[in-house]
């Protein structure tokens, strides 16, 4: 389990009330998530559960006001798979509902080092979604590497991470939720062949390569 205070930045994103991405907070008035978690959907239809560790329960739900989907994305690629959502009423920082660090857009990550990925998804491939907020380290990987396993499907602006072994990945549910390193949002949960299988890593939008667009359309 992980406590809501480690990872304050952590969203639960609702359609109709029911858990189905994770987002996290990148200021008082937006939050960041994928595209695909969004992309058809209403702001209506959206909340985001925030300050809480249990799925479904506790912290503060906040309705939406607007839903940017980044307009190259695409579906079938899964390129350029980022939104933002900004909230009705601004998120109230408190120890566990903060706002986590951006990488510049020049920012890379070492390929080796470390990064925690946080959120409710399923526990197993074909399992099902967790109660509590879960967190696992896993090792950035290269997209040369990754692209071995993907058949050339990683472009620059996506990011790999897991072990060759498997064992320890995001899973469905965590779609859109954060992948932290030093602090800042190096990714977002997109996309992957199962949940950690070996030799297939985890793939997430590349943050640094969307800073200037998260800029422009938010002022973050």
């Amino acid at each position: 389990m992980a406590n809501i205070s480690e990872f304050p930045y952590q969203l639960s994103l609702q359609k109709y009330g029911r858990h189905t991405c994770g987002a996290s907070i990148i200021s008082k008035q937006w939050a960041i998530t994928a595209a695909h978690c969004t992309t058809r959907s209403s702001a209506a239809s959206i909340t985001l559960r925030a300050s809480t560790q249990k799925l479904g329960s506790g912290g503060v739900v906040h309705k939406v006001a607007e839903i940017i989907v980044h307009e190259s994305y695409n579906p079938r690629t899964i390129e350029n798979d980022i939104s933002l959502i900004k909230v009705s009423t601004e998120f109230k920082f408190s120890n566990s509902m903060k706002p986590v660090g951006l990488p510049s857009s020049r920012e890379d990550v070492a390929i080796g080092s470390s990064a925690v990925v946080s959120g409710w998804g399923y526990t197993r491939e074909g399992g099902r979604v967790s109660t509590d907020l879960r967190q696992v380290v896993v090792p950035i990987v290269s997209n040369d590497d990754c692209n071995v396993a993907y058949y050339g499907g990683i472009v620059n602006s996506m990011l790999c991470a897991g072990f060759k072994s498997g064992g320890k990945d995001a899973c469905q549910g965590d779609s859109g939720g954060p992948l932290v390193a030093d602090s800042k949002l190096i990714g977002i949960v997109s996309w992957g062949y199962g949940c950690a299988r070996p030799g297939t890593p985890g793939v997430y939008t590349r943050v640094a390569s969307f800073r200037t667009w998260i800029k422009e359309n938010s002022g973050i």
